[in-house]
């Protein structure tokens, strides 16, 4: 029986180091109830109690990356940002080669000279009149009657 009182006294003993370790080296930020000051006296003076309750009350929830509530710690922690990113970037490689194309398109164009870079000029619309002739087009570009 002598043995079994000693080996929970040593577990006694090595669970309050441990806790008031932990309880030293943990971020003062994330400590609640009361100060650490008093979780250490809490600890040293109610041994075991003292240290369950510190892991049970006074450990605030874990700093895990991307595991807290309020979201990612930073832009690039976060998922769906990266893949924002990305997404951006690929339309805007789209919108500059649309671009490239349009402009190659443009210097390619004949003018009214017959030279690359114009834009030719837009010719009067002519509709087959009753009898089948293309009437004169008129200023709106309809056929005069």
């Amino acid at each position: 029986m002598l043995r079994v009182w000693f080996g929970l006294a040593v577990a006694a003993a090595v669970f309050m180091i441990y806790s008031v370790v932990d309880c030293a080296l943990f971020d003062r930020t994330r400590i609640r109830g009361v100060a650490r000051g008093w979780w250490i006296v809490i600890i040293l003076f109610v041994p075991v109690i003292g240290g369950v309750l510190w892991f049970w009350i006074g450990r605030g929830p874990s700093a895990r990356v991307g595991g807290r509530r309020g979201g990612p710690v930073a832009p690039d922690d976060d998922p769906d940002f990266l893949r924002r990113l990305e997404r951006d970037a690929a339309q805007e490689e789209r919108i500059r080669r649309l671009e490239q194309e349009l402009a190659e398109l443009d210097d390619d164009a004949p003018d009214s000279q017959g030279e690359p870079g114009g834009r030719p000029e837009p010719r009067p619309h002519r509709d087959p009149g009753p009898d089948g002739a293309a009437g004169e087009a008129g200023p709106s570009g309809r056929p005069n009657a």
